[in-house]
């Protein structure tokens, strides 16, 4: 099975929550594969780049870099294009809005045949799009 972190599910990992630990000690590596994409990897390293020159962001940026060696990064693949527009145009008919990094990553998702690693509840609104939140 594939499984596709968003921000979220990325920055709980930086944490090491609980919960998320313990559903990754369920994961069988030759099963299961765990990725991020390059929308994921570019928001992290923002809000890590936003932050004062510091022991903090400091810290953060060697987790973060720990991670990357870890988790893939996929990029965005050409079919993304097409759920991206189907979301959003979707989204729209029914008057939700959606950030568009979301749209990317939720895209991403479909696109990839992954499973969306999110606490973001706007993503469980996304048709054919499977979530799971791995914190509680």
């Amino acid at each position: 099975m594939n499984f596709l972190f968003d921000t979220t599910a990325f920055s709980d990992l930086m944490r090491e929550h609980p919960g998320l630990d313990a559903h990754l000690a369920t994961i069988s590596p030759t099963d299961d594969r765990i990725v991020i994409c390059s929308v994921v990897r570019g928001e992290i390293l923002y809000g890590i780049g936003r932050l004062p020159e510091g022991k903090r962001r400091e810290e953060l940026e060697v987790k973060a870099a720990k991670i990357f060696k870890i988790l893939p990064c996929e990029p965005i693949p050409e079919e993304a294009g097409d759920y991206y527009a189907k979301i959003k145009i979707t989204r729209k008919r029914k008057g939700l809005i959606l950030d568009e990094n979301d749209l990317w990553i939720a895209a991403t998702a479909l696109a990839l045949y992954a499973t969306l690693i999110s606490r973001d509840s706007d993503f469980h609104y996304i048709d054919g799009l499977k979530v799971e939140n791995w914190t509680t």
